[in-house]
């Protein structure tokens, strides 16, 4: 990358001393860390993560995704991702940069950019690929202008533009391209996760879920699994035991309550599903978290 040198000087002046990310002006969240860290979970919204140093690994149920410096993640619908730094020290410490995405501003550049063949896009919302040094370049002027809150202002919304636009133009386009129409797979699977993050603690019916996105039982189970690669109620149990992990290293010995919090009745079910995602039992897990070293994105 032409402009690796700056990046990394910038993210690492910007991220420096927090082990979480910062989030800065106009959206833009930077992170540093020098250590490697454990596998954890969180929901992810429509953004794009560019990763300036180290590597970074991102699972989506059995969908796993490893992107390392030079290359970016895109997230097309708000996915409960379980992400861990995987190249890190303290010589070269993880560097990397998010940016969310704006359906309506994807949509205006598609009606300004007029007719485009696009292939069909059918995988799952979420996609690595290697940044370009067009993108690149528009990243560096963006952080730039971080420096000039009156410039940020006057300039920073058209680079962001060009930000999207890039990422349309790119090799991840037709996933992009979903975000900004209102109809498309997508659009109604944000739909459907919306509902259910309103809805995650409780009881659902696959039925009252298909009639608040207005689609059948089969094809909203066929469009949600298409883009999550998961059910709905695969969905469901990811957002409750994420959060149910988040309460727990806050309090990790009250781990009946956190399961109640969560949605659950029955406290050896919570123990039980939460050991199978996480690989031990939630007082346990979450002892093992406070001492550890983690990053969450």
């Amino acid at each position: 990358m032409q402009h690796s040198d700056e990046l990394r000087t910038r993210i690492a002046r910007l991220a420096a001393g927090s082990s979480h990310p910062v989030r800065l002006d106009d959206g833009v969240r930077v992170v540093s860390t020098p250590h490697v860290t454990e596998p954890l979970g969180a929901s992810a919204e429509p953004s794009f993560a560019l990763v300036v140093q180290g590597a970074k690994r991102s699972a989506l149920g059995e969908h796993v995704f490893d992107y390392h410096a030079g290359q970016y993640l895109v997230v097309a619908v708000e996915l409960p991702l379980t992400s861990q730094v995987t190249e890190a020290s303290s010589t070269e410490p993880f560097l990397a940069l998010g940016l969310p995405l704006q359906p309506a501003l994807i949509a205006q550049l598609l009606l300004e950019g007029g007719p485009a063949t696009v292939r069909p896009y059918d995988g799952p919302a979420v996609a690595t690929s290697d940044a370009d040094e067009r993108l690149i370049d528009a990243v560096v002027r963006l952080l730039r202008l971080l420096d000039d809150p009156r410039e940020l202002a006057v300039l920073g919304p058209g680079v962001r533009r060009e930000i999207h636009w890039r990422l349309l133009c790119g090799p991840q386009g037709a996933l992009v391209r979903q975000i900004g129409l209102s109809e498309s797979r997508l659009a109604l699977v944000a739909k459907a996760v919306a509902w259910i993050k309103a809805h995650y603690d409780r009881v659902i019916r696959i039925e009252d879920l298909a009639d608040a996105v207005g689609l059948s039982v089969s094809s909203l189970n066929r469009h949600f699994r298409a883009v999550t690669a998961m059910s709905p109620l695969q969905y469901q149990k990811q957002l409750r035991l994420q959060e149910a992990r988040i309460q727990l290293m806050a309090a990790p010995r009250d781990v009946a309550t956190v399961g109640h919090a969560v949605g659950y009745d029955s406290p050896s079910q919570f123990s039980r599903e939460y050991r199978r995602m996480f690989g031990a039992p939630p007082g346990q897990d979450a002892v093992r978290l406070q001492s550890a070293t983690t990053v969450r994105e």
